[in-house]
């Protein structure tokens, strides 16, 4: 009985022996999602006021924007999730580019290669600024989540349809999103004063203003690189065309 009892005893050291010695089996580690500081719609006006050959000029002008070092720079700094949308009318906003998350300095050279090969003819109606600003909001519950959200509006026109802007952005700001602008002043000279009055909102939000396809894209980079590295609590609210 006694040798039986000892046996026992041996054969469960033995088990548990072998328990230990066996390393545990290692868990599948889910690699984390990227998060980003900042995200941001690109919203290009692709409305009647603007011809085949102004939204060309919008869309190298981005591209130009995207592969400049300093711009490619701040945006991997604050690791940047960007979508381009070109609006027209109310409820008319189409997305061109699904967000992307721009972390490294080259990424922003590759969005900019997304831009020049984008199909061209997009055919838009009337001018919906109200429009674009909520269609845009909307984007950011579907890719957009980021500690700080901009809209970046770009027009050569007035709203003439739909929504009003200044409405438009009253709602969106409350929900903590900045809403800036870039105007383009070949048919309207006051149209920076009527963002600035209108459209844009939000802390730190401004408004930079373009006569040419030169001025355009140096105001574009200008207004990217202050979105990524400038604190919206810290930022002036400025409305400065340039020159």
């Amino acid at each position: 009985m006694l040798r039986a009892v000892i046996a026992v005893m041996v054969l469960l050291l033995a088990l548990c022996g072998e328990v230990l010695a066996t390393p545990p089996e290692k868990t599948p580690q889910k690699t984390p999602e990227k998060t980003a500081g900042v995200a941001l719609v690109l919203a290009l006006d692709g409305s009647a006021s603007i011809t085949t050959g102004d939204l060309e000029f919008q869309l190298q002008g981005h591209a130009a924007a995207f592969r400049d070092p300093a711009v490619a720079d701040a945006l991997a700094s604050a690791g940047t999730r960007v979508t381009l949308a070109a609006y027209s009318g109310p409820n008319n906003l189409r997305v061109l580019i699904p967000w992307t998350l721009l972390d490294k300095p080259e990424d922003a050279g590759r969005f900019a290669d997304r831009i020049d090969a984008l199909p061209r003819g997009f055919q838009g109606d009337s001018t919906a600024l109200g429009s674009a600003i909520i269609e845009a909001a909307k984007l950011f519950d579907h890719g957009g989540k980021a500690p700080r959200q901009v809209i970046d509006l770009v027009s050569n026109g007035f709203s003439n349809s739909g929504i009003d802007p200044a409405d438009a952005r009253d709602r969106v700001t409350k929900r903590g999103i900045i809403v800036n602008g870039l105007a383009i002043l070949d048919e309207f000279p006051w149209l920076e004063e009527y963002f600035d009055e209108s459209v844009i909102g939000g802390p730190g939000s401004f408004v930079k203003s373009a006569m040419d396809k030169d001025s355009f894209v140096t105001a574009l980079r200008q207004k990217l690189i202050l979105e990524m590295v400038a604190l919206p609590d810290h930022m002036p609210n400025q409305s400065a065309a340039t020159p």
